[in-house]
């Protein structure tokens, strides 16, 4: 339990951070938004995407070693 409050204490500073949504370049801002809505979107949903297996695997790799060091103490 004491675990799961201090992950989600975790993501929500890194979620409520300015820079996290400041990633980017000036370019690839410019070049973004001169595309369109439609292609602003599918950037936004491919980024999305690209994100959901490293998040995944980051969480698996915690997982372990939360349920390792918990069969180390006990």
């Amino acid at each position: 339990m004491r675990v799961k409050a201090v992950l989600a204490l975790i993501f929500g500073v890194l979620a409520s951070s300015e820079a996290a949504f400041a990633q980017g370049c000036a370019l690839c801002y410019s070049s973004a938004s001169a595309l369109g809505q439609n292609a602003e979107r599918s950037l936004d949903i491919g980024i999305l995407t690209l994100l959901a297996p490293a998040l995944i695997l980051f969480a698996a790799v915690v997982y372990l070693l939360y349920r390792r060091a918990a069969s180390v103490t006990a």
